[in-house]
């Protein structure tokens, strides 16, 4: 694998306060020469910046990555039956209580890609792939001059979280500025089919519509099934890297109507709980009354979960429909920059500007909460719909658990093992980072927005771009 020694560094202008949208594409660029720096140990640099004046000011460690690696097809590590069989046992139910950390390992062979969107002037491309999984990040090298690369090349990550999302996004290479975008696909790791060639479609930047250009990948994927099921209820790693959320118009009405769509739920329950007491309808009203005499005075605390296991059993057994309800309509982002374009033409009212800055980030606030709210009670939702199979699975283990714990244990012993635990956790471990399991399996659990960016598109001999405009990284 070919390392550059020299790192270039794009720094976007986002830590300017009041900054103004001529500044939001600008980058600032400076140069690290890694090769000069140590091995697992801080470095704190001061950089100039190549195209302005000014510093940066940055900490690098410079880490190895254990399992990551690039090769070409011929030299593909789950191709040797020995090596894979090694691999298997070392991800094998023997080992799961070894290394906790080390989930699995996934291979991912970057084939080709096909009709891409030509974004050169020549009516072609210089595309070049990134994949990302987690905080690791691998490319291919550039084909120039083409609309069909053929990169065949052999991607292997460790897997430190089953639930990860891996990201392939196609860019075409464009010297020093920033590469235009070709396309994005998102594979859930518990999705991938082994050893199968698949055709995928690319989508837009969102991944919410098909884009122009089809990719073709082949992967492998091996964990360890009780190593992933412990690791669900532990805090989600941080990307250090995310894209960051768009103001958009379309996106604050469609966080609305999610939100409108849970509250509607809960208030048609509350309303048909309500309706049982007023006898509006004389034989519901009497089966209710008839449930609650009996479960009241057979009621015992193992059965609330047993309750939730067969609410499980039901979605299970009755095929659910409209799981992704109206979410498959483009999601093309009216941003406010057009807004913020006129304002710069009157730069010299700075009071208007800041006003404008201060509403902007209100909404965005207010979009943001929106669409937590709206994934929390989705994702409930998805959990019981069985819309991941292994955590649904998973959840009924740990009720049925939980129900059988109840059961056979008094309610005094469990508290008092609970208390103790939470005691005595910091003396134990002062450094232990307190965290929410259930809202840890949660966070998991994709919402309808992540249903759809995660679906895989059918390609057909009919598609065609929606979008034909360049657009940056």
């Amino acid at each position: 694998m070919r390392v550059s020694h020299m790192a270039y560094i794009d720094a976007l202008s986002m830590c300017l306060p009041h900054r103004s949208s001529r500044w939001k594409n600008s980058f600032m660029r400076c140069k690290v020469d890694i090769a000069a720096l140590p091995l697992k140990q801080a470095n704190c640099l001061e950089l100039p910046l190549d195209s302005c004046l000014g510093v940066l000011l940055m900490l690098v460690t410079l880490t190895p990555c254990a399992g990551v690696s690039i090769s070409d097809l011929c030299v593909c590590p789950l191709a040797d039956p020995s090596e894979r069989k090694q691999i298997a046992q070392r991800y094998g139910l023997r080992n799961s209580l070894r290394d906790m950390k080390d989930i699995g390992l996934l291979q991912v062979k970057v084939l080709k890609a096909v009709d891409l969107l030509a974004a050169d002037f020549s009516g072609k491309s210089d595309p070049f792939c990134l994949l990302e999984l987690g905080n690791d990040r691998l490319q291919t090298h550039t084909i120039y001059k083409t609309l069909n690369p053929e990169w065949n090349k052999v991607f292997t990550f460790p897997v430190k979280d089953i639930h990860d999302v891996l990201e392939v996004t196609v860019f075409d290479e464009d010297g020093d500025k920033p590469p235009d975008f070709l396309g994005k696909i998102a594979i859930p790791l518990l999705s991938i089919r082994d050893g199968q060639t698949n055709c995928y479609v690319l989508k837009n930047k969102d991944l919410e519509q098909a884009f122009k250009g089809l990719i073709y990948l082949e992967m492998d994927f091996i964990y360890n099934p009780v190593k992933a099921s412990i690791r669900t209820f532990s805090p989600r790693e941080k990307r250090f890297v995310e894209d960051s959320r768009k103001l958009s118009k379309k996106i604050l009405s469609r966080d609305v109507d999610r939100v409108k769509r849970i509250t509607m739920a809960i208030w048609n329950t509350i309303q048909f709980l309500k309706s049982c007491f007023q006898w509006e309808s004389t034989w519901r009203s009497a089966i209710a009354f008839v449930v609650f005499l009996v479960t009241v005075w057979n009621f015992e605390l193992y059965m609330i979960p047993l309750a939730l296991l067969l609410l499980f059993v039901y979605n299970f057994i009755r095929p659910v429909k409209g799981k992704v309800g109206g979410m498959q309509d483009s999601q093309e982002s009216t941003d406010l920059e057009d807004e913020d374009e006129e304002d710069d033409k009157e730069s010299e009212k700075k009071g208007l500007i800041e006003r404008i800055y201060m509403v902007q980030d209100i909404v965005s606030t207010v979009q943001n909460v929106l669409e937590e709210i709206a994934s929390f009670g989705e994702r409930i939702k998805n959990t019981f719909n069985w819309t991941v199979p292994f955590l649904s699975l998973l959840a009924c283990l740990v009720l049925a658990a939980a129900a059988a714990t109840l059961y056979l244990v008094p309610l005094r012993c469990i508290v008092l093992v609970w208390g103790i635990n939470k005691f005595t956790k910091k003396l134990r471990n002062p450094y232990a980072i307190d965290n929410n399991e259930l809202l840890d399996f949660l966070s998991r659990v994709p919402s309808d927005v992540q249903k759809v960016q995660y679906a895989e598109l059918r390609p057909c001999g009919s598609q065609s771009p929606l979008r034909k405009k360049r657009s940056g990284l």
